[in-house]
């Protein structure tokens, strides 16, 4: 039996079936993790999450940005859901899209295995808190996202206010700044306010701003932790993070990471031909 992670998908099926066949994927023994992103850009995010949805009893996903995205549009009207690119009106109009939606809502935010000592997220961990605290502020996200409040955490879902996180914050703008946190964040300051501009390599960030995993006096967390969200970033591994958005949608690679291995083992697809180039594009 084996677990794998595998970055930012965003509807690239073509290269997620031979990334599939590449580790020899066995849906009877093995395992999948996703870190989120499986939609948008791609060209096939319909049959993505179709795909994803069919492997859902060996699956574990946390969502993304992209997919959060996704569910705040299906709340719209049709006639505003006719609107956003022709990708995601295939999803949001397809005869499966009610499955697939709400199969989507009942994902995690963040997952932690403690035999394995991994803990998936997105995109990544605020300074301040331990373990059990990004755990805690996740559940508080899933519950909603299952619940029939729903509509009204999607409905306020975006924007960059508050910056941080704090303990003093209550209903949807604590749920906010969790979400913007655990699916959005790159560089943040040492009280975790988060840099929502700044998307490039390390040592290109605005002063006093740190990778969020490097933020000085952050809380130790003992897990490693896999990632993805940042393919400016690309493969990375240091201070128990390992993250792997490897910027297929870009022109890059699809990457997973065996997990349950003495050392993390890589196994990468090079991006369809097709896919423009750009570097850490995001």
């Amino acid at each position: 039996m084996a677990t794998y992670a595998i970055g930012d998908v965003q509807g690239c099926l073509p290269e997620l079936q031979r990334l599939l066949d590449k580790i020899r994927f066995d849906p009877a023994a093995d395992r999948l993790w996703f870190c989120g992103d499986l939609v948008n850009r791609g060209g096939q995010s319909l049959q993505t999450l179709r795909l994803i949805h069919s492997l859902r009893e060996q699956s574990i996903v946390t969502l993304g940005n992209h997919d959060l995205s996704l569910l705040a549009i299906a709340q719209r009207r049709p006639e505003a859901q006719s609107k956003v690119n022709p990708e995601l009106r295939e999803v949001l109009f397809a005869d499966d899209a009610p499955v697939l939606m709400e199969w989507l809502r009942s994902q995690k935010l963040l997952h932690h295995d403690e035999q394995l000592n991994w803990t998936m997220v997105h995109a990544g961990l605020a300074p301040m808190w331990t373990l059990r605290q990004a755990q805690r502020s996740a559940q508080e996200i899933e519950r909603e996202l299952s619940s029939p409040r729903h509509p009204r955490l999607l409905k306020n879902l975006f924007g960059n206010r508050p910056a941080a996180w704090s303990s003093r914050l209550q209903g949807v703008e604590r749920l906010r700044a969790s979400i913007n946190t655990l699916t959005r964040m790159r560089y943040c300051d040492v009280q975790g306010r988060i840099d929502f501009e700044s998307k490039g390599v390390p040592g290109t960030q605005k002063p006093g701003m740190y990778p969020w995993f490097e933020v000085p006096g952050m809380r130790q967390r003992g897990a490693r932790i896999v990632c993805g969200h940042w393919s400016a970033l690309g493969r990375f591994a240091g201070i128990g993070v390992h993250a792997i958005d490897t910027g297929c949608v870009w022109g890059g690679q699809l990457t997973a990471l065996r997990l349950d291995t003495e050392e993390p083992q890589y196994v990468t697809v090079d991006a369809e031909p097709y896919r423009k180039k750009v570097p850490g594009g995001d």
